[in-house]
Parts: C-alpha cells; structure tokens; sequence
C-alpha cells in the first residue's frame, strides 16, 4: 500500500520527533560531564599544554623542533577547529552570554576568523540547508580552477594565511564595534603566537617567528579541507523547492567517518565519527554526539534510513578519481521518489 505525499511528510515528521525523543531521553539523564565537561577537559588540556610546545621550539636539535611543531599544531586545531566548532553551536556551556565569549575566543583569538560570519555561514546556512545546492552544499570550499592535486594536497597549507584574509573581506557590512573587535581580537592572536615564539622559543626575528605560526597551524590543515568536502560533497545534493524532510535530508546528504584517535580529538567526534548525529543535533557536545551515535544507528537501521560510513582512503580515492565531477561540473539534484 503506497503512501500518499501527505502521509509521507507526516512520516518524516513523526521519525524525526521519535529520534528526537530518544535521543532527549538520553541528554536529560546525562550529567554535567558528560554534556560539557569531557570537551571542556580536552580543550583545557591543549591549553595546558601549549607553552610546552614553545619550550621545545628553543632547542636547536631535530627532534624537539619537530616534536614543538607537533605539539602546537595539534593544541591549536583542538582549541580554533574543535572549540570552534563547539562554541559557534552553543555547545559549550547553557549561557548564551557565555557561549558568546567562548566563540569569540575560539574563534577570533585563535582561529582568526569572525564569530558572526562563520556562525552565520554554519549554522544558519549548512546547517540548515545541508547538501540544498548554492545554500548549504560545502560550495565556500571548492576551487574548481585549480588541479585536483594542487586542490587537495598543496593549497590546504595556505589556509593559516587565506583565513583572516578573507575575514578581513567579509567583515566590511557588520557593525562598526564588530568590526573594531574583530581587528582588535584577530590581531591580538597572530601578536600573541609571534610574542611567545620571540620570548619563549628565542626566535630573532618577527618574520622568522611569523613564518613559524603559519607552519604550525597548517599541520592539520590537509585533513581539514578532506574533512570538510569528504563528508557532505559526492552524497545526495537537492534544490530548495524540493529538499526531503529533515531526517532523510540529513541521513542521504551526511556521512561519518570511522573512528580516527588524531582526527577525533582534534577536529571532535562531531565533525569526524559522529557527523549524522552532529547534523540531526547540532547543539549537543562531541561526547554527547558520540554516546548517542548507536542510538541514531540502530534507529536508522530499524527503519531502513541509510546510515553513511565510508573510510577516509576510500573517499580520498573517490575524490581524486571524481574530481571533475564532485568539484568542478555541477552537481546534479537526487530525486528521493516518495520520501520529499
């Protein structure tokens, strides 16, 4: 017996609010740490141990060098990638106020970008219309005038410079005090990373110490850019007017990659191992994303929802085989027939 298209969105609706339901169920009995405190554990400690990093970049020898580069871009991903990430959700804390904070440190401070453009540009826009062409649909990362070789292992590396660059460009329509505080906040965290690299790690020279922060914060900037088109580009795009319900929007335009103990506590479970659960509910923590995960799982399971999961190398391949496709012609609009 076929479903008309009436039942077919109350269908949508009603799965949506049955998932919500449970997974709401698990977040209530949850405590504190569990909801904040294991990612503000994680963020504290790469806090914690970022001056060591500049201590090891005093050594003249090999490996410490190499072993400061490290340590720096990998506290400072968790803090710009992950804390950002978090605090441009609200995820951080039950205060708007203190969520506010939070996203102009994380963000501005460390990462170099503005709080309200890439709040607005994640949340209100991905989010929101995830995989719907020319809103939601990853577009702001594809550069398809350059090779795909060039695009997915050489220009990642300049993202460090590009970043504030851009924010720079963007910020012109906001309110003057925004714009102030961007430039203030912006600059306070290259001037700060520069400072301590003259002071502590004993570079003799502004440019050598700057060249330095650029190095270190585009460590993890090639698995960033991967992660940022792997999990959403090649998978089911829609135009607006024909977008499917919110629960099949996600579960065909959303895909998870396998756990990854570098990527996962440096980018957040949430935007690795958990991104259909992150999708379905942006405002929980990566740890609560990932203790509602086989929830989310068996639920799609029990109801024939397909639940994506594919290996980083595999979508890597497909990435370099596809080029053309996924990054350069345009997408083509997936017809889900009797789910819209």
């Amino acid at each position: 017996m076929e479903l008309s298209g009436g039942e077919l969105q109350e269908q949508g609706d009603s799965r949506m609010q049955e998932l919500t339901s449970l997974v709401q169920k698990v977040t209530r009995s949850s405590s504190w740490w569990e909801r904040h405190g294991v990612d503000w554990a994680w963020l504290i400690l790469a806090l914690c141990a970022t001056p060591a990093g500049f201590m090891l970049l005093q050594s003249e020898r090999w490996l410490p060098l190499c072993l400061g580069i490290l340590l720096l871009g990998t506290t400072h991903t968790i803090v710009s990638v992950k804390g950002s990430h978090l605090a441009s959700h609200s995820s951080l804390s039950q205060s708007r106020s203190w969520n506010k904070l939070w996203a102009v440190l994380f963000i501005e401070v460390c990462g170099s970008f503005t709080a309200e453009v890439a709040t607005h540009q994640h949340v209100k826009l991905h989010h929101a219309y995830t995989n719907i062409i020319g809103l939601g649909d990853s577009s702001t990362w594809k550069a398809p005038f350059f090779p795909r070789y060039i695009y997915l292992f050489i220009l990642p590396l300049a993202v460090p410079l590009i970043t504030p660059i851009v924010a720079l460009g963007l910020i012109q329509d906001l309110p003057g005090l925004v714009v102030l505080r961007t430039l203030c906040t912006i600059s306070l965290g290259m001037l700060l990373n520069c400072w301590l690299l003259l002071t502590v790690s004993g570079f003799r020279s502004l440019l050598s110490a700057f060249l330095c922060m650029l190095l270190y914060k585009a460590l993890y900037s090639i698995p960033y850019i991967h992660v940022n088109i792997f999990q959403h580009i090649g998978l089911a795009m829609f135009s607006l007017d024909k977008k499917p319900k919110r629960i099949y929007q996600m579960a065909y335009g959303v895909l998870n990659l396998p756990r990854n103990p570098l990527l996962d506590w440096s980018f957040g479970h949430s935007l690795i191992n958990c991104h259909v659960e992150h999708h379905l509910f942006p405002t929980l923590s990566d740890n609560m994303c990932l203790k509602v995960k086989p929830i989310v799982s068996n639920y799609f399971k029990q109801h024939n929802i397909p639940y994506n999961e594919e290996s980083y190398l595999s979508r890597l391949r497909l990435f370099i085989d596809r080029y053309q496709q996924l990054m350069v012609d345009a997408p083509c609009l997936t017809e889900l027939v009797g789910i819209q």
